[in-house]
C-alpha cells in the first residue's frame, strides 16, 4: 500500500521532540519536588519491563523523555522497536543521574505504553488477515485519535503492520453522507471534488448500497469506502466494481468479523479501535542496583 505520510527517522525524531516537551512541561512544570529529595550526585541504573505480550513502539518517545532530562544518559534496548517482547520481559536498560529518571519515568512509560498499544492492537488485525487465504486487505487507520497525538498514534500504526488513512481534513478528500446530501448528490460531489481540491492526496467517496457505488463508479469514484454493508452485499460490491476502483471496508469491524471481510476482496479495511479504543500496554521502571 502507497505510504501518505513521512515516517523517516528524522521526521520521528522531530515528531517525538516536539511531544516529549510537551508532555514533559505538563508533568514536570516548574520542578520535580519528589525527585528533589535525592542526592543530585547519586547515578542509578534502571531496568524497564513489559508486564506482558506486546509489539513494542515508542522508542524515539522514551529515549528523548530521558535525554531531555539526562543527555548523558545510556540508554540499550534489549528488544528494538517493532519487535515482539514477552511477558516480563526486559525491554530497555538505561543508567543515568537518578533524579532525572525517577522524573523522566512516567512520560517516558506513558508513551511506550500507547503506541505500544497501538502497535500491538493494529499487529493483531494484521496477521489475521494474513491467515485468510487470498486476502490483500491492508488494515487502515482513522481520525479518531487522541488530541495532539495523532501522528505519534499513526506511527505505531505503520510499526504494527498498518496502513495510514487521510492525516486530516488538509490533505484528502473523503466524502461522506452529509457531504453528498449538501453538495446535490454523488455525481456531483464528485465533480466539484475534481474542481476544488485538485491538489488532494485522493478522493474517496463513502457509499452505503450497491446502488451508489454503481453511481459512484459511473462518476469516475476512483477508491470508494463500503460503510456498514453485509458480507454478502461486500461480495457483489468487489464483483460489481472488478478492479475499477479501490474498495475500502468500514464500520463495526473487530477481530471476530475481520476474516470474513478480508475473504469478500476488498482492499483495505479502516478500523476507528485501532487509536480510539488503545489498551495501553504495562509497563514498569525498576532501580536495579546501588548508586553507580
Amino acid at each position: 500500500m502507497t505510504a501518505y505520510f513521512d515516517f523517516s527517522t528524522a521526521s520521528v525524531s522531530a515528531l517525538a521532540l516536539a511531544d516529549v516537551q510537551r508532555a514533559l512541561l505538563e508533568d514536570v512544570g516548574n520542578a520535580d519536588l519528589t525527585a528533589g529529595l535525592v542526592d543530585p550526585s547519586r547515578r542509578a541504573r534502571a531496568l524497564v519491563v513489559a508486564r506482558e505480550p506486546a509489539v513494542i513502539c515508542g522508542a524515539p518517545w522514551a529515549e528523548l523523555a530521558l535525554l531531555q532530562l539526562d543527555p548523558s544518559a545510556q540508554i540499550t534496548w534489549q528488544i528494538p522497536e517493532g519487535h515482539r517482547s514477552e511477558a516480563d520481559q526486559v525491554v530497555l536498560e538505561v543508567a543515568g543521574q537518578a533524579r532525572a529518571l525517577l522524573t523522566a519515568e512516567r512520560t517516558a512509560l506513558n508513551f511506550l505504553q500507547l503506541l505500544s498499544g497501538v502497535a500491538t492492537k493494529t499487529s493483531s488485525y494484521v496477521q489475521a488477515v494474513r491467515e485468510v487465504p487470498g486476502a490483500r486487505a491492508g488494515i487502515v487507520d482513522t481520525r479518531k485519535t487522541i488530541p495532539g497525538l495523532r501522528l505519534a498514534q499513526k506511527y505505531a500504526v505503520r510499526v504494527g503492520g498498518g496502513v495510514n488513512h487521510r492525516l486530516g481534513l488538509h490533505d484528502a478528500v473523503l466524502i461522506k453522507e452529509n457531504h453528498i446530501a449538501a453538495a446535490g448528490g454523488i455525481t456531483a460531489v464528485l465533480r466539484r471534488a475534481a474542481e476544488v481540491a485538485p491538489q488532494a492526496r485522493f478522493v474517496q467517496i463513502e457509499v452505503e448500497n450497491l446502488d451508489q457505488l454503481r453511481e459512484a463508479l459511473q462518476a469516475g469514484a476512483n477508491m470508494i469506502l463500503l460503510d456498514n454493508m453485509g458480507l454478502s452485499q461486500l461480495h457483489e460490491a468487489v464483483h460489481i466494481t472488478a478492479g475499477r476502483a479501490l474498495l475500502e471496508v468500514s464500520g463495526g469491524v473487530n477481530l471476530s468479523s475481520v476474516c470474513a471481510i478480508a475473504a469478500t476482496g476488498v482492499d483495505r479495511i479502516s478500523i476507528g479501535e485501532l487509536t480510539k479504543n488503545v489498551k495501553a500496554i504495562d509497563f514498569s521502571m525498576r532501580f536495579i542496583d546501588s548508586p553507580l
